[in-house]
C-alpha cells in the first residue's frame, strides 16, 4: 500500500503553509524539528500554534531567524541539504525542490542554475520550510504526492527587487505545467516556495485521487482573507494495488480516404523501418458515408516527429493527430529450442511459450514440414525440457519503469536465462525425435548443413 498526500490548493500554497497543514495531519512537530536540525546551520527556530482561519482549526508553521540580508546561491543550499544526515528520500525530495527554484529564477534571470542567487527563497526561513515539509513527508511515509488546481491571486506584490506582478514570475515559471486560476483577492496565495514544492514533487493534478483516507489538515497562512479561509488542505490516505505507472509511449493517428491498399501497406513498413513499435490500419466510415481508414503508430515519443513526417510525405494527410499513452509489457526471457537441427528462438512469458514466426518459418521450409507442425514441435520440444513447477516465467512479475527502456519491450538475448540448461547438454536428447522423423519424412536434415537463420526474427514489440 502506498500512502498519498493530496494538496487542496483552494486558496493557494505556500512552504509553511504546506508544513502546517502536514503537522495538522499528525506529523510530530518535535520530529519535523530533530530532522531540519541536521543541517549545518544554526540561528533558527520552529514551533506549530493552533489558530483560526476563517472559522477553520488550522495550524500555523511558525519559524524564527536570528540572521538578516543573508544571501545564498543554488549551490551553497544544495551543499547544505547534501552534508546534512537526511533520510535518502528526503534529502532527494530536499533536493529537488530547490533544483527546480534554481531553474526557474535562471531561466527568468538569463544564467546557469547553479549561479542563481535566491533572496527570499534562500533565507532561513525558506530553506527551514522547505526541509521541515520533507521531513514530515517522510515522518508520515508519503510514498506519492498529488495536488488540486492551485489558485492564484492578482495585482501586484512586493519583493527584494521592488514591486512585482502577482503571481509573481517565479511562480507563474515553476506551475509552467500545471493547472491553475485566479480568483478576487489581491494578496500573493501561491508562494514560489509552495510552487516549487508542488512542482517537483507532485506526481498529478486534479481532484482527490482514489484513496482510503486516513487523516487530513489544515495549514495556516498568515494573513486573514475577505469570504474564504486562507488555508492549504492536505489528505492522506492509502491506496491499494495502485496499477504502476506504465512505459510512456506516443500514439499518433491520421485518416486518409485516398490512399490505396498497396501505398497503406508500404507506410505501415516505412513506419516500422523507423523505429516505431507497432502500426495498424482500421477501415472506419468518415463523413458524408465515404469508407476510409485509420492509420495508427505507437512510438518512443522521442521518434513523435519522424514518424508524423513518414505520415505526411508516404500519405499526403494534411494532418496528424497525437497523445501520450501508457503500456504495461509482459515480462519476457528469450530461449532456444531445437527442431529437427534446425535452432528455432522462443519468447518466455508466464508460464507461456511463443514461438518466433520467422524462424518457424524458415525450419518449415528447410523441413519440407507444415508450419504449424513446426510450431507444435518447438512449443513441446521447450516443454518437455522443464518440470511443471519450473518452467521458467511461471513466478515473472510486472516490471517497473526504469527496468526497461521505453519502447524495447523485446530482450536481448545474453545467454540462457537463470534456471535454463544449456541447449548442447539436451541436444542427445532429441536425437530419437530425428529417427522418428527420419522414417516419416524420408529425410534427416543434418543440423551442419542447415541454412543460418535470418537475424532479428519477430520482434513482437507491443503488449
Amino acid at each position: 500500500m502506498t500512502t498519498v498526500a493530496w494538496f487542496h490548493c483552494f486558496s493557494g500554497i505556500a512552504g509553511d503553509m504546506a508544513l502546517g497543514a502536514l503537522v495538522d495531519a499528525g506529523a510530530d512537530i518535535d520530529e519535523v524539528r530533530a530532522l531540519v536540525d541536521r543541517l549545518p546551520v544554526d540561528g533558527w527556530d520552529l514551533d506549530a500554534e493552533p489558530v483560526l482561519r476563517g472559522g477553520l482549526a488550522a495550524t500555523k508553521a511558525v519559524v524564527r531567524v536570528r540572521e538578516t540580508g543573508v544571501i545564498r546561491t543554488a549551490t551553497h543550499i544544495k551543499a547544505l541539504i547534501e552534508e546534512a544526515r537526511l533520510p535518502e528520500r528526503m534529502r532527494a525530495r530536499c533536493l529537488a525542490t530547490f533544483a527546480a527554484l534554481a531553474e526557474a529564477e535562471g531561466r527568468l534571470h538569463r544564467r546557469p542554475p547553479e549561479q542563481v542567487h535566491f533572496h527570499e527563497v534562500g533565507g532561513l526561513d525558506a530553506i527551514v520550510d522547505v526541509v521541515g515539509t520533507c521531513a514530515a513527508l517522510e515522518l508520515l511515509d508519503v510514498g506519492e504526492i498529488q495536488a488540486s488546481p492551485v489558485a492564484q491571486g492578482h495585482g501586484m506584490v512586493r519583493s527584494a527587487h521592488g514591486l512585482i506582478p502577482n503571481p509573481a514570475p517565479a511562480t507563474l515559471e515553476l506551475l509552467r505545467d500545471a493547472p491553475t486560476y485566479g480568483i478576487d483577492v489581491g494578496v500573493e496565495l501561491t508562494t514560489p516556495t509552495g510552487a516549487a514544492l508542488l512542482a517537483a514533487l507532485a506526481s498529478g493534478w486534479g481532484t482527490l485521487p482514489a484513496m482510503t483516507i486516513e487523516a487530513s489538515g489544515f495549514g495556516a497562512g498568515t494573513r486573514e482573507l475577505d469570504g474564504r479561509p486562507n488555508v492549504v488542505q492536505v489528505v492522506l490516505g492509502t491506496a491499494e494495488g495502485q496499477l504502476p505507472s506504465g512505459h510512456p509511449l506516443q500514439l499518433l493517428e491520421t485518416n486518409v480516404d485516398d490512399v490505396t491498399g498497396e501505398t497503406l501497406a508500404h507506410t505501415l513498413g516505412v513506419l516500422m523501418d523507423e523505429g516505431a513499435l507497432d502500426a495498424w490500419v482500421t477501415p472506419i466510415l468518415m463523413k458524408k458515408g465515404r469508407p476510409a481508414h485509420a492509420i495508427s503508430v505507437l512510438c518512443d515519443p522521442a521518434l513523435g516527429e519522424t514518424m508524423v513526417n513518414v505520415l505526411r510525405s508516404e500519405t499526403g494527410t494534411l494532418g496528424v493527430r497525437g497523445r501520450l499513452v501508457e503500456r504495461w509489457p509482459a515480462p519476457r526471457q528469450p530461449d532456444e529450442v531445437e527442431v529437427r537441427g534446425r535452432r528455432v528462438r522462443v519468447k518466455v512469458s508466464t508460464g507461456r511459450v511463443k514461438v518466433e514466426h520467422d524462424d518457424a518459418r524458415l525450419a518449415a521450409r528447410h523441413l519440407g514440414l507444415p508450419l504449424r507442425e513446426v510450431v507444435s514441435l518447438a512449443e513441446e520440444a521447450w516443454r518437455r525440457r522443464f518440470a511443471p513447477g519450473d518452467r521458467p516465467g511461471r513466478h515473472l512479475t510486472l516490471e517497473q519503469p526504469g527496468q526497461e527502456p521505453p519502447g524495447h519491450d523485446h530482450l536481448a538475448p545474453s545467454g540462457p536465462p537463470a534456471g535454463l540448461v544449456d541447449l548442447d547438454e539436451h541436444r542427445h536428447a532429441h536425437d530419437h525425435e530425428r529417427d522418428h522423423h527420419r522414417d516419416l519424412h524420408g529425410h534427416s536434415p543434418d543440423a551442419d548443413d542447415a541454412e543460418p537463420i535470418e537475424p532479428g526474427g519477430d520482434d513482437d514489440r507491443t503488449a
